[in-house]
């Protein structure tokens, strides 16, 4: 019971974001230590700040199921230390091996801690465009967390996943019954969701997101995410949610920071464009409704650039 109420806690009262606020688990290099959001399944929620070495490169969730037959990881991480100290909460917490890990999408912060769990021997998993995106940018990837992260980056090497697929894996273990989906585009390539049926929950990762602006990509085409969480995110029609960034909450909450994001800023450039604005000024179009949401000053402008791109050809 304890655990319901807390989730339901979670689902309704809003939680403080982190941009501003100091580790909050300084006997570990997670951010803060995990949350079990509903029975059985954990979360250590990362800073919604920009990745540093102050946060370890833990600005997104670190989640994990404990099945009652092996645990089941859902994101590698940003480095190879990082992956460790995600794996002694776990040890901590059960004794029940980790079986499986997902990698949410190809970003280095999903991935760049794949290089602990395979030295671990434990499967890896993403969807075949993720897999893709580790192949071409995780050299790069891995260079960009050496400079922040310094020493704690030691041990971490490039790591592809060693499974892929291209619409659902499905894993039955223990009491859950575990749907990994590719939904269609999104954030970025290869990004998925893991859907507990029974338990009416979704671990979105990028998918949707909570407390802190979105980043818009060279590659995200923000009509197809829109189409994609229309016709697919919103038909799970799950009680729970853990966010790719953020505190676990409802569907509600990330649809006002997501979609509602995504159309508020794509009318603001439309009605630019219908004016004759160009891509200078495309910039500074008004986002204040979103102003309180943790790293608006290092997001917003470059958001609404890109999305000019795409929506002065559509």
């Amino acid at each position: 019971m304890k655990h319901l109420l807390l989730a339901l806690a979670l689902v309704t009262t809003p939680a403080l974001a982190s941009e501003n606020i100091a580790d909050k688990y300084p006997g570990s290099l997670l951010y803060d230590e995990p949350v079990e959001v509903i029975p059985g399944v954990w979360s250590a929620i990362g800073a919604t700040a920009p990745p540093s070495y102050e946060n370890s490169g833990h600005n997104n969730n670190l989640s994990f199921i404990v099945t009652g037959d092996g645990v089941v990881v859902i994101n590698g991480s940003a480095a190879y230390a990082l992956a460790k100290a995600l794996h002694d909460e776990i040890k901590r917490i059960t004794d029940q091996p980790v079986k499986l890990v997902f990698n949410e999408n190809g970003q280095g912060h999903a991935t760049l801690g794949n290089s602990y769990w395979a030295e671990q021997g434990v499967p890896i998993v993403a969807h075949v465009d993720a897999a893709h995106e580790v192949e071409k940018n995780g050299g790069p990837n891995l260079q960009a967390m050496k400079g922040y992260n310094r020493d704690k980056a030691e041990g971490t090497t490039v790591q592809v996943p060693t499974e892929t697929f291209s619409d659902e894996y499905i894993v039955e273990m223990g009491d859950f019954r575990i749907e990994a989906r590719h939904l269609g585009p999104a954030h970025s390539p290869g990004d998925i969701v893991v859907w507990l049926p029974e338990q009416s929950l979704v671990i979105s990762g990028d998918m949707a997101f909570h407390e802190r602006m979105l980043p818009i990509f060279a590659d995200t085409i923000t009509a197809d995410w829109l189409e994609t969480w229309d016709n697919e995110f919103e038909a799970l029609n799950a009680t729970y949610v853990i966010p790719g960034h953020g505190h676990p909450t409802n569907v509600a909450q990330v649809r006002r920071y997501t979609k509602g994001y995504l159309e508020h800023l794509r009318a603001q450039i439309r009605a630019h464009i219908d004016e004759g604005g160009d891509l200078s000024d495309a910039y500074y179009v008004d986002q204040s409704a979103y102003s309180h949401l943790d790293t608006f000053e290092e997001l917003a402008t470059k958001n609404a650039g890109r999305v000019y791109e795409q929506m002065e050809w559509e």
